[in-house]
């Protein structure tokens, strides 16, 4: 089975599985019913209730409304994918969804790419499916050209580390203190292996090494240990990023 790893700073590593070719086909299936459902409900609304009343109306203006009705079937799996992070109908049911090639929630320019190459990926003799195929991470040219891949959400459910742990990727994560920026990787690996010990969380150990990392920076605050710790990792995740 295909596997892509995201290194994330400089210490984490984020495995996940690329869709296979038979689920990214499955979905595609699902998405054009769908969206052929919303384009035979439009041309039944426009034929039945607004038509009708159209004779005395410009062209122009006709043109307009023609082009809001059908607008979302035309742009279906780019405002999908926008709105709810890089998943359409298909995708939900499928339990896949798009992400950029480093994890990250897809970008809109991205995702506009990857709307404008559907049409040499499937329209044109579906070269996208030989690119699923033959590329390590199963991506069409629209990801390649993107920046993207679409991958298995279902692993996800089984990490032992929950995602909240991977904050700092958000695109609009805040640090809570900078001072974490000043610590070592050494050190920010003894905090890491302390939270993510196979055996379970020592909280005896977790509060002795709380105090210390408050020492050791200057920092007061409210936090739980644990929680305070976890945002200490985030922090110094989200700063080395910006040093990638």
């Amino acid at each position: 089975m295909a596997t892509s790893d995201i290194i994330t700073g400089q210490f984490v590593r984020i495995e996940q599985v690329p869709a296979s070719v038979g689920e990214r086909i499955a979905a595609r299936l699902i998405d054009v019913i769908a969206a052929y459902l919303f384009f035979w409900g439009a041309f039944y609304l426009l034929d039945h209730l607004i038509a009708r009343r159209l004779n005395d109306v410009d062209d122009g203006i006709i043109m307009i409304i023609l082009a809001v009705l059908f607008a979302p079937y035309w742009g279906y799996t780019f405002f999908s994918e926008l709105l709810f992070d890089g998943r359409t109908l298909g995708k939900y049911i499928m339990k896949t969804r798009v992400v950029m090639a480093d994890g990250s929630s897809p970008t809109t320019g991205a995702l506009f790419m990857r709307w404008v190459m559907i049409l040499p990926d499937i329209y044109f003799s579906c070269i996208g499916i030989i690119f699923i195929i033959v590329t390590k991470r199963h991506q069409r040219i629209g990801d390649l050209a993107a920046g993207t891949l679409v991958v298995r959400c279902s692993p996800y459910k089984n990490m032992l580390v929950s995602l909240s742990d991977f904050d700092y990727a958000r695109r609009d994560y805040k640090p809570q203190f900078p001072q974490a920026k000043n610590l070592s990787i050494g050190q920010i690996d003894v905090i890491r292996k302390t939270l993510n010990s196979p055996s379970g969380i020592n909280l005896e150990l977790t509060d002795k090494l709380s105090e210390k990392v408050k020492n050791l920076l200057g920092i007061e605050t409210d936090k739980g240990n644990i929680e305070f710790l976890q945002t200490i990792l985030n922090d110094y995740q989200f700063y080395a990023l910006e040093l990638v």
